[in-house]
Parts: C-alpha cells; structure tokens; sequence
C-alpha cells in the first residue's frame, strides 16, 4: 500500500444531511424543523416554534394558507375548497393537508 492510501477504517463518516422545511415571513426566518415524512406543514411548524392557524384541519376553509417559496408539496387530485387554481398558480398550500417532500422553504403568509 502506498503511503498516500487511505484504509476503509480512516475514511471519515459523515452524518446524513436531512431535509428541513424552513418557515419564513418574508426575509425573516420564523423556524426550521427536520423533515418528518408524512406529516403536515402544521405539525412541522409547532416542531419549528412557528405558529400557522388553522380552523378546519381539512383543507376547507383556507385559514392556514401559505406560499410556497421552495421545494415540493404535492396537491391533492381535486382541489379542496380552500385552495382554486388560481391560488395554487401563486404557489398557495394549505398547511393543515400539505406533506412536503425534500427541503421545503415556505412563507407563513398567503399569496393574497
């Protein structure tokens, strides 16, 4: 082995990067929590210190609309009545449904 070789047991190991979803209002960042798979931007935001407000918790009503400014949460197939197409095309989610996937970055206030 040469002197430069590396064994298997030097390599450093380095810690698995998480996704994070980050709150934001504006510039202003409100929180950060990991990535939790499946559960809603609601919860992640109480795990952030953040608080979003909700009435229905069934993507009805539209209280806890938020834009998002980063990454990816999947709308359902038939929009619920507190989302149109017009406000999913200004980026709104309902925080009490929406599950993000990956690194998410999302502005607390609607696209209003």
């Amino acid at each position: 082995m040469s002197a430069n070789a590396v064994t298997a047991e030097e390599v450093p190991v380095t810690e698995e990067v998480r996704p994070v979803v980050r709150f934001l209002q504006g510039a202003n960042l409100l929180g950060q929590a990991p990535l939790v798979e499946g559960n809603t931007l609601v919860e992640h935001a109480e795990d952030a210190g953040v608080r979003i407000p909700t009435n229905c918790t069934s993507g009805t009503c539209g209280t806890c609309m938020v834009t998002l400014l980063y990454g990816e949460i999947p709308l359902p197939e038939i929009l619920p009545p507190g989302l149109d197409d017009y406000l999913v095309e200004e980026c709104a989610r309902l925080g009490c449904i929406g599950i993000p996937n990956g690194d998410v970055d999302v502005d607390i206030r609607p696209p209003l």
